[in-house]
């Protein structure tokens, strides 16, 4: 057993990193906008709320809590999920630090700049679904419901999960704002509007988990499921992480 990283397995993390660097800045500009919390984060920040853990120790039990789900649902684990963990944080440290944006006064323009954040996160996360090696938690649970409902759009399925969380973190008394309802409603069918603008399928894609690292290249995946899916899926949609307009 050796680990077998290829040229293209690199230029596939980077892109997955600058997608993550692109959901950051997103973020930031939310948090800058002071509209209210995202839905997961409210469900974060209500179970801080009824239990004896931090905000942040709160995103790190549900994302532990996610990823033991993808993994009973059969979702791909793959290296991305460790650069999520790792990284996105880092990167809106790293931005929130720079705090490019000026401070915004005028409702009507804090929520134009909270409708810029979101558009800016969706494609960040469109950018982490194309690179086909592995992703957040949260998007693995995305692709694993969606792939059990092909026929349901991948944006419906994200605006089914944000619902969830929003849901959840209502009951728990999590804090809700305008940017809340904004968030829950618009983000899952932006991220279909670059799927479909790229003529993207997320649930096509065959990522690369953690153990083909180490396997060897000949036994690597199961070509038949990647044929198999693209016969189901529209000829236009494509599968190919490398997208072109």
């Amino acid at each position: 057993m050796r680990l077998d990283i290829s040229f293209k397995d690199v230029r596939q993390c980077l892109r997955f990193t600058l997608g993550l660097a692109i959901y950051a800045c997103g973020t930031y500009a939310l948090v800058k906008t002071d509209l209210g919390l995202a839905p997961w984060e409210i469900f974060a920040m209500g179970i801080s709320f009824h239990t004896p853990i931090s905000f942040g120790q709160s995103i790190i039990a549900i994302s532990i809590v996610i990823v033991i789900i993808d993994i009973i649902l059969k979702g791909t684990i793959g290296v991305g999920i460790i650069i999520d963990t790792l990284l996105v944080g880092t990167f809106v440290d790293i931005v929130t630090m720079i705090d490019f944006l000026p401070d915004l006064s005028g409702l009507p323009i804090r929520i134009g700049v909270y409708l810029a954040g979101i558009t800016v996160m969706s494609f960040g996360m469109f950018l982490t679904l194309t690179a086909a090696q592995g992703v957040g938690p949260r998007d693995t649970l995305m692709i694993v419901i969606g792939k059990r409902f092909p026929r349901v759009p991948i944006g419906a399925v994200q605006s089914g999960l944000l619902l969830f969380a929003f849901t959840m973190g209502l009951l728990l008394g999590g804090p809700v704002g305008i940017g809340t309802i904004i968030s829950v409603t618009c983000m899952g069918p932006l991220l279909q509007v670059w799927c479909h603008l790229f003529r993207f399928e997320p649930r096509n894609v065959v990522h690369k988990s953690l153990l083909d690292y180490f396997r060897d290249p000949g036994k690597r995946g199961d070509p038949g499921e990647r044929r198999d899916a693209e016969e189901r899926s529209d000829p236009k949609e494509r599968s190919d992480p490398d997208l072109k307009a």
